[in-house]
């Protein structure tokens, strides 16, 4: 059973990960240079072996999620089962802000490093929140600026304050809502399961190059599988949904991954709109996302180009076959 992260995120691949999948095969290493919500790692197909998977962010916050999940899980779900409350969410974002940002330093020089409290309050926001600008650091996020504060997810309506609001006890976003296919047991088994889903996966922090290096992404002679992410640099694009304007790193990640896409041992899968990368000799993939913080029609612009030594359209691969000989 694949599980999905507890937390909405803008830019999130898991509608993605099928196809993916498909043109990455049973690789033999897998790498997320931009983590965020992990929708293309957690929708792995089950029976893919779990060699040398790496994920990575720069976004501290998130990191020290995906690290607290995996390592002490029940901590986590103690810290964010709280009730949804206007004043809470303020001075819990002024927390994490302020203390706790400096605290994160942490993550970059200890691999092992996390803290369960800041994790938790940081995904029970993360769904409470409506828009962008959720730990941004950006704004009077102060105990006193309560006239500036953001206003929560109220009930299981989703999205707005203007949506019914049936009731507030099974709501909103992530760890707000209830989860069918886990059971009644709540936030706690959610993510105990995703513990064990990331037993071993390397869960790294800082700047994307880092973990593109063959020693960092080493995969015992089998290929590696890369998934490339990058915050989206378009006009249109709305960049302060990432909570900093990360305008050309898109173009660098075009730039390695042209470099790169002829190298037989790397299977690369590049995300983006339409009409922001221009890959000779790769083929591109289709798919719609759900409609954002960003103009609904962009949701149809989302494309994933494929390097060369990708594997054809629903094409089994070479270690499939091994497998089931």
């Amino acid at each position: 059973m694949n599980v999905t992260a507890p937390f909405p995120w803008f830019g999130g691949k898991s509608r993605a990960a099928s196809l993916v999948w498909e043109r990455l095969g049973d690789v033999g290493g897998y790498v997320e240079p931009f983590a965020g919500s992990l929708g293309v790692l957690l929708g792995r197909p089950l029976h893919h072996r779990r060699a040398v998977e790496t994920v990575n962010d720069i976004d501290g916050y998130i990191v020290n999620f995906w690290r607290a999940v995996r390592a002490d899980p029940i901590a986590v779900a103690e810290h964010c089962d709280w009730p949804v409350s206007e004043l809470d969410l303020t001075s819990r974002h002024s927390w994490l802000v302020n203390e706790a940002h400096d605290r994160l330093g942490a993550l970059q020089s200890d691999p092992d490093w996390f803290d369960a409290r800041i994790a938790g309050w940081w995904v029970w926001g993360c769904c409470a929140w409506i828009g962008s600008g959720w730990c941004s650091g950006e704004g009077p996020w102060t105990p006193n600026a309560l006239r500036d504060r953001k206003l929560p997810h109220l009930g299981d309506a989703g999205r707005g304050v203007h949506r019914q609001l049936p009731h507030l006890g099974n709501a909103g976003r992530g760890v707000h809502r209830q989860l069918p296919h886990l059971g009644n047991a709540g936030v706690g088994e959610w993510l105990e399961t995703l513990s064990e889903r990331l037993r071993h996966t390397r869960i790294t922090c800082g700047d994307w190059t880092r973990v593109i290096t063959p020693s960092a992404s080493r995969a015992g002679g089998a290929p590696i599988g890369i998934l490339l992410d990058p915050p989206y640099d378009v006009d249109d694009a709305h960049h302060e949904v990432y909570g900093k304007d990360y305008r050309g790193v898109s173009a660098a990640v075009r730039e390695w991954a042209l470099e790169n896409g002829d190298n037989p041992d790397m299977r690369i899968a590049l995300c983006g709109y339409d009409t922001e990368h221009d890959m000779p000799g790769w083929t591109v993939g289709t798919w719609k996302a759900r409609a954002g913080y960003g103009p609904a029609e962009n949701s149809a612009r989302e494309r994933v180009w494929f390097s060369p030594h990708c594997l054809s359209d629903r094409a089994p691969s070479l270690f499939d076959e091994e497998q089931a000989a």
